[in-house]
């Protein structure tokens, strides 16, 4: 124990980097496979070098260091695999945006160029996360630190392409893609967003070949009409029977394309009749394929129109739509434009409309990957908290499409195929290929393609302890303990992780899915960049210390609901470490000639020790199975209510006498000896919620061991839990809570004791109350305590309180000064007369009346009301006061 007390203030910048270091230097956050004990471990989330790290990850570090330290407490042999991802089209916008600004873009300095400039982004973004996250407190491993494109995790994300490809679940196809003109590259289903849209429907004519008739079409998109080889309608609309298997006649083009019945078409909405554009639609792609129809791609990469659109070639698709439409309307075509709200795809990344384009791409079948995925989470294998996100992931997978994983990129894992230009094969190999296996020739290029960041971080928990190698780390850490993520990425990573890990780790990567909600800015808006709402953890640790923040983000949080960022919470939390800190201050000020190896015999407590070491057990156990059961906001709010209302606003303020008492050895001792037990053992329960002030506390008082890290977590308290002495105080300390109210009713000062007069109605609590007569003198400024028999005598000029089992009076006499109160509330009286009849003279005011609005009148009635309400308590008061 160090000999000096801590500081008057509690100033976290002044240890917490300080122990931060400490830490690491003492290897604590460090995990070495060891057989003998049982392992817990959590792979973090790796975030996106994109940038900084915002409140959600603060959130998602926090919750995760909980369990790590808890679980390390409890002797597990703990692993928390820390780590970043390259974020494919994140970063390379990011680094496109900074070219830009230089005037140049990636086609003008190559590949190879354009790489080493987001690998020096990813290190000064990865280095300033890093900070982030150690800022934090986060006890991860940093000696096991990874990152999705290190060597280790490259050789597994080829490994398991090249496995996947071999065993035909990897195939190359023409498929329609979600494609971002902006960021020049095709996009998985969810990275899509799609929000509703006023827009229009244009209704069209098509004609019938060699018939005065015509089909009308109604379409949100008619600049896709270039690429249209068919009119659908459904085989039981009675008003197209006569015209399926006919031909039409494509406006403006004067392509032949056939009228066909297809059951996908609603007959309800627009006129029944819809365009067929296989290479711009989805749906349409689909009827396509059933109805072999040619794909005809109309629409170029960027959003331009292609060669095949005669004069609107080049225009951008919606200056095109423009034009387009004011063609059919002079040609006779267009028949009505109607308004019209529907659901538009943007990209995720960079909020561009994505259209629907036909290209090549590389895709994994999921059927055969999903169904094992979904049975692990039927089956209880993995299990979600709260149980309802279970619905949202199985929903998604049951309905799952085969999944796009090549993207039209150059910051990522390039795909591993080789085509063989002389003779045209395809070779997928882990190895780079340099000479065709088939015709022996060593002219061959790689494919241009990156695969989607998902694709290498749905490995991320065994391909960061090594796989494909047979390692000890995952022999021992994999299947990880828990997940801890956000439910906006349950599709993106969850549901991948889980089909990868059981694909090729052989088994589940996770036993439990910790979900939790979105920390949103006081008014419930989500925190963004164009908002500008959004909060940098570190300027909140900077003002307020790291602790403060971790246990603001955790208090009043239930798993998988979003929470509000206020700072009068942030103040909360600060005034809780304020108050724990001054708490550890008082207590180590009255240390002086304590013994570690005295142990008090059970008759040597007081009611007051046996209640506050029967709370903390209670409080023990209770955050023990809060945290067992994920439930971190109800163990930190458990913590708080022990911390703060018994331990320092009744046990502290009842032991003080005893410490403050030289003379009397054996009280002060014991006294002594209950504070530093349940302040030690209470630092130990808070300390994964906050671990610097607990560890800079801790260091201080009598403790053993290095760290508080690596103290044991309390166990078998339950022996200390003893309701008898629970049941006793807390009728005491509802006496002196009624004692106190009757006093700050009257205006009492603390320094004017006065007499407490008891009737028992519950006789068992007589000599309870009699034998602690001192706990009324120290908190409720009690003068001497008297037990009133007399059921008949009731003390005349009392004020009464009733609570359970007993009747309390203070005699007005001794505690108030008569004189005083009645001059006040003389006073009182003349101002709330001058309201009442000023209030009187406007509600009697005609013109009042008949101009003002009928809530202003309600208003002030309910003023009135309020005044004549006070005026008549002041009244009684002053009566009674006459009386004394």
């Amino acid at each position: 124990m160090e000999e000096t007390n801590i500081p008057k203030v509690y100033d976290p910048q002044s240890f917490e980097k300080k122990w931060y270091q400490y830490w690491e230097e003492h290897k604590l956050f460090h995990a070495e496979v060891d057989k003998t004990k049982k392992p817990f471990s959590i792979v973090m989330p790796p975030p996106n070098v994109t940038g900084q790290l915002h409140m959600g990850h603060a959130m998602d570090n926090t919750l995760q260091d909980i369990l790590i330290r808890f679980r390390r407490m409890q002797g597990y042999n703990t692993l928390w695999m820390p780590g970043t991802d390259h974020a494919g089209i994140a970063t390379q916008a990011k680094v496109d945006a900074a070219l830009r600004e230089e005037g140049k873009s990636r086609y003008d300095i190559g590949r190879d160029a354009f790489l080493e400039r987001a690998w020096a982004w990813k290190e000064k973004y990865g280095n300033r996360i890093k900070y982030q996250i150690r800022t934090l407190g986060s006890s991860c491993d940093w000696d096991r630190e990874r990152f999705t494109m290190d060597e280790g995790c490259s050789h597994a994300v080829r490994e398991v392409f090249v496995q996947l490809y071999k065993k035909g679940l990897i195939y190359q196809g023409k498929r329609i893609t979600n494609w971002c003109p902006h960021c020049n590259t095709a996009l998985s289903d969810i990275e899509v967003e799609h929000q509703t849209e006023a827009g229009h429907l244009y209704h069209i004519k098509y004609q019938v070949e060699g018939e005065d008739k015509y089909v009308e079409i109604a379409t949100t998109r008619p600049e896709t009409m270039f690429g249209d080889t068919g009119v659908a309608v459904h085989p039981d609309d009675e008003r197209y029977k006569d015209l399926v298997g006919k031909t039409l006649i494509l406006p403006v083009v004067g392509r032949r394309i056939p009228l066909f019945a297809d059951s996908y078409v609603d007959p309800q909405f627009g006129t029944g009749a819809v365009k067929v554009t296989p290479a711009h639609d989805p749906n349409d792609f689909d009827m396509g394929q059933r109805h072999n129809l040619e794909q005809i791609v109309v629409i170029n990469n960027d959003g331009t129109m292609a060669d095949n659109t005669g004069k609107y070639a080049g225009l951008d698709r919606y200056e095109c739509r423009k034009q387009l439409i004011a063609d059919l309307k002079e040609a006779g075509y267009l028949l009505s434009i109607e308004d019209h709200e529907h659901s538009v795809g943007h990209c995720s990344r960079c909020s561009a409309t994505v259209e629907p384009l036909v290209s090549k791409q590389w895709f994994v079948k999921m059927e055969s990957l999903a169904a094992p995925a979904i049975e692990a989470v039927k089956s209880g294998k993995i299990k979600f908290i709260p149980e309802r996100f279970s619905k949202i992931y199985c929903n998604w997978l049951e309905n799952i499409r085969d999944w796009c994983i090549s993207r039209q990129l150059w910051w990522g894992h390039r795909i591993p195929a080789w085509y063989c230009d002389d003779c045209g094969v395809t070779i997928v190999e882990n190895e780079d290929v340099k000479v065709c296996p088939h015709c022996g020739s060593a002219h061959l290029h790689q494919d241009e393609d990156v695969l989607d960041t998902w694709f290498s971080s749905g490995l991320w928990p065994f391909e960061t302890m090594g796989w494909p190698e047979k390692t000890e780390e995952l022999k021992q850490f994999y299947p990880t303990s828990v997940l801890v993520t956000g439910y906006d990425i349950i599709f993106f990573w969850v549901a991948r992780m889980v089909m990868m890990g059981l694909e090729f780790g052989k088994d589940i990567p996770f036993k439990y899915v910790f979900i939790h909600g979105l920390v949103r800015d006081s008014q419930g808006r989500k925190m963004s960049k164009s908002l500008g709402n959004g909060i940098d953890p570190v300027e909140v640790i900077d003002k307020y210390g790291a602790d403060t923040l971790r246990f603001m983000l955790i208090t009043g949080n239930t798993p998988g609901n979003d929470m509000r960022f206020y700072w009068e919470r942030v103040e909360s939390a600060r005034n809780f470490a304020n108050k724990l800190w001054n708490a550890s201050r008082f207590m180590l000020m009255n240390l002086e000639g304590f013994d570690k190896n005295f142990v008090p015999a059970q008759e040597d407590f007081t009611l007051a020790d046996k209640w506050i070491l029967s709370r903390y057990a209670k409080a023990a156990v209770s955050i023990t199975n809060n945290l067992e059961k994920f439930e971190l906001g109800e163990a930190g709010r458990s913590l708080y209510d022990f911390i703060w209302n018994e331990l320092c606003d009744w046990y502290i303020e009842l032991a003080k006498a005893r410490l403050y008492d030289k003379e009397n050895e054996l009280p002060r001792k014991v006294a002594q000896y209950v504070l530093n037990y349940v302040l030690e053992h209470t630092l130990r329960l808070l300390h994964p919620f906050m671990p610097f002030i607990t560890e800079e506390i801790w260091q201080h008082i009598p403790h053993e061991g290095i760290s508080i890290m690596t103290a044991q977590w309390p166990t078998g308290e339950e022996s200390k839990i003893d309701e008898a002495s629970e049941m006793q105080m807390t009728a005491i300390m509802e006496t002196i809570k009624a004692i106190r109210n009757m006093r700050a009713e009257v205006n009492a000062a603390p320094s004017r004791k006065t007499e407490v007069i008891l009737h028992f109605t519950d006789k068992s609590l007589q000599n309870v109350f009699i034998s602690n007569e001192n706990y009324f003198k120290a908190l409720a400024s009690a003068a001497q305590v008297t037990v009133w028999e007399d059921e008949n005598a009731k003390p005349q000029n009392a004020m009464t309180a009733v609570v359970s089992g007993v009747e309390v009076y203070l005699p007005l006499a001794g505690l108030i000064d008569v004189e005083k109160e009645t001059a006040r509330l003389d006073k009182e009286l003349k101002t709330l007369d001058k309201e009442v009849a000023r209030l009187d003279k406007k509600l009697s005011n005609a013109g009042f009346l008949a101009k003002a609005p009928a809530d202003i009148v309600a208003k002030e009635q309910e003023k009135l009301k309020g005044y004549e309400e006070k005026r008549e308590a002041v009244k009684q008061r002053l009566a009674y006061l006459a009386t004394i």
